[in-house]
């Protein structure tokens, strides 16, 4: 009986963790037909190549997504959580991501240009041939970012962390 009892236990606590870290399926309808989803669930989406132009994220989770080649130009992320987010080679022009976590993500390529990135956690980021010309920076968390043939704000281009 006890053995039963462990199995069971041990199948709903398998369910409640696959549900915890997968995104919401409605959440992501809403955003694909709305544009707007905030402080939705998005975790683990595979997005790539999505048009998001002007999309509003604000506080969305958007954690351990694939945002490859996304369009997320002049779209509002502000406070948003994209940890561990793929966001190689994606358009990012103009886009609000100040106070987001962009703590581990892949930016490789990434068109950053004139993004609002104040007091945004970048922590272990790799920003390597990324446009950040005329990105807005300050406050933001550099620790361990890799900024390899990255174009800074001024438009020089550093090779740290090659």
């Amino acid at each position: 009986m006890n053995k039963l009892k462990l199995t069971i236990l041990a199948v709903v606590a398998s369910i409640f963790a696959n549900n915890a870290s997968a995104f919401d399926p409605d959440d992501l309808q809403k955003l694909k037909d709305t544009l707007s989803c905030m402080k939705c669930n998005l975790r683990d989406a595979d997005l790539i190549g999505v048009d998001l132009r002007g999309a509003t994220l604000d506080g969305a989770d958007l954690s351990n997504a694939n945002l490859k080649y996304v369009n997320l130009g002049a779209a509002d992320l502000f406070s948003a959580n994209l940890e561990k987010a793929n966001l190689e080679m994606a358009l990012l022009l103009g886009a609000n991501l100040e106070k987001a976590n962009l703590e581990m993500v892949n930016l490789f390529n990434a068109n950053l240009k004139g993004a609002i990135l104040r007091a945004t956690d970048l922590r272990g980021a790799d920003m390597s041939n990324a446009n950040l010309k005329d990105a807005m920076l300050e406050g933001a968390i550099m620790r361990g970012v890799i900024l390899c043939n990255t174009t800074k704000p001024d438009g020089s281009v550093t090779y740290s962390g090659c």
